[in-house]
């Protein structure tokens, strides 16, 4: 939780330089683990003093979504699961480690966002256990 206690996807916790994503899903300490419809890439590494302790790429590609609404709408389920459930992720690491993850769409059709939050916390349980 942030210091007014809410929960928040605050920017640094957004996965967005291009060489963070080529080393995630380039590099040989990278983990995968998929519950359908979601797929998790993961790694671990030495945390900076003003790095966030998780950060979070979300992908949801053109070929499963044709129209940019339906990316959108799955994409928004999946930050809307991870926004409410990071904390597990963030009391299991260490201090001085950071969590890159990358999580992937699998399916060509929408999910009631129940199942997509269910998916997803079972995801990170099984992130927190290989931690």
């Amino acid at each position: 939780m942030t210091s007014s206690g809410r929960l928040t996807f605050p920017k640094q916790e957004r996965m967005v330089s291009r060489q963070l994503i080529e080393t995630l899903f380039g590099g040989k300490c990278s983990h995968s683990l998929a519950t359908f419809p979601l797929r998790i890439v993961y790694r671990t590494c030495e945390r900076q003093a003003d790095d966030a302790p998780v950060q979070l790429l979300v992908s949801v590609s053109k070929r499963h979504f044709k129209h940019a609404v339906d990316r959108n709408r799955v994409k928004r389920q999946i930050r809307e699961a991870w926004r409410c459930h990071r904390q597990m992720l963030v009391e299991a690491l260490p201090e001085t480690v950071q969590l890159q993850l990358a999580c992937i769409w699998l399916s060509d059709a929408h999910c009631p966002s129940a199942e997509i939050t269910d998916k997803m916390v079972s995801l990170m349980r099984r992130v927190v256990e290989k931690l």
